[in-house]
């Protein structure tokens, strides 16, 4: 996507490195409160008053975490920042501010950049952060992203992963399996195009899936409605790595064993149909996939009657008290242990 020969290329070397910072950072104007000093000085600087600050990384290397043959830079840069405010999120906190660091190759030319930070102002225009600083620099191979997310919450709102306890209900936000699927999908495509480059390939029928992968949302919108209903989780977790190792992460950090129902898993009818084209088991793929960026977490029995029947929230499951048992409860009744299968970067290909 990068040889597009009718296009005009800009070298990165022609603007020189605070030349290209304050190119594609000169639209960014901050809207937090809390942002004393944006972009612009040695370093940002924040007041949070009264509120406690939480602070979340990510780094997203190309070839292992994202692949520009099929992956828009536009999208890159919005992914990118929804990777990190999911973790933002997850501890029940506001999003308010993020550093975007980049190294890149020479195959990338200004207009590359350029459609990486629209995606970036994109996120923060629509989450209502501020991108208050970040570096750029050269990189031998590749493109590497490295995003910092930055947060602010009330002591007493903010959830840990070591709050559950024993009967507590573990729920789930939105439905799971469709990144990996869309993941799946996109990748089947890159294969047929690299034999025959005249493919146009058909992604319609798949658009939810491919979105899922391609423009993750993260779940702003489950803070305010749990706010709302009046519902403090007792722990709580992004669905990144998979569901199963979620699950397991909630277990180990709160001394706790769980009982995730199969049949309760919300899975979207185009996950299940796509399953079933590529052969694959759908309760699987929603334990395994990873980057559904969706909430997982645990509330007290108490609270059910203010989420039940919700739409965006499902019941999967409860916590017991014996933490070296975490089980999935099959259809059929089976009790199978729970493993960590989900994403992991340092496994060889």
């Amino acid at each position: 996507m990068l040889e597009d020969k009718n296009k005009e290329r800009t070298p990165l070397e022609s603007m020189g490195e605070f030349g290209l910072i304050d190119h594609l950072t000169k639209g960014f104007k901050p809207v937090q409160e809390s942002t004393v000093k944006g972009i612009g000085d040695d370093a940002a600087v924040l007041d949070f008053k009264d509120h406690k600050t939480v602070v979340s990384t990510d780094l997203l290397v190309e070839g292992v975490h994202f692949n520009l043959a099929y992956m828009p830079l536009k999208h890159l840069g919005y992914k990118s920042i929804m990777v990190n405010l999911s973790d933002i999120y997850a501890m029940n906190a506001e999003a308010t501010q993020v550093t975007v660091s980049i190294a890149v190759s020479n195959r990338f030319p200004l207009e590359a950049l350029e459609e990486f930070y629209e995606g970036v102002a994109m996120a923060a225009k629509i989450y209502g952060v501020d991108v208050v600083g970040g570096d750029t620099t050269s990189s031998t191979k590749g493109m590497l992203i490295s995003v910092t997310a930055i947060g602010k919450a009330r002591e007493e709102d903010v959830v840990y992963r070591s709050g559950a306890k024993e009967h507590d209900l573990l729920v789930v936000t939105g439905d799971l399996g469709g990144a990996y699927l869309g993941l799946q999908v996109l990748e089947r495509e890159n294969e047929v195009f690299k034999v025959n480059p005249n493919h146009q390939p058909d992604l319609e029928p798949y658009s939810y899936i491919v979105e899922r992968q391609l423009k993750p949302e993260a779940r702003k919108d489950i803070i305010a409605l749990l706010k709302e209903l009046e519902v403090k989780p007792t722990s709580m977790i992004d669905v990144s790595d998979g569901l199963s190792s979620e699950i397991l992460h909630l277990c180990k950090e709160s001394g706790v064993g769980c009982h995730l129902y199969e049949d309760k898993i919300p899975l979207d009818p185009m996950v299940i149909s796509t399953c079933e084209e590529f052969g694959l088991d759908s309760t699987l793929v929603a334990m395994s996939g990873g980057e559904d960026y969706e909430l997982l977490f645990t509330i007290d029995q108490k609270e059910f009657p203010k989420i039940k029947g919700n739409p965006n929230l499902t019941v999967v499951g409860h916590m017991t008290a014996d933490k070296e048992a975490a089980y999935l409860i099959s259809r059929n009744d089976a009790q199978i242990p729970i493993t960590a299968q989900g994403w992991n970067s340092f496994a060889k290909t």
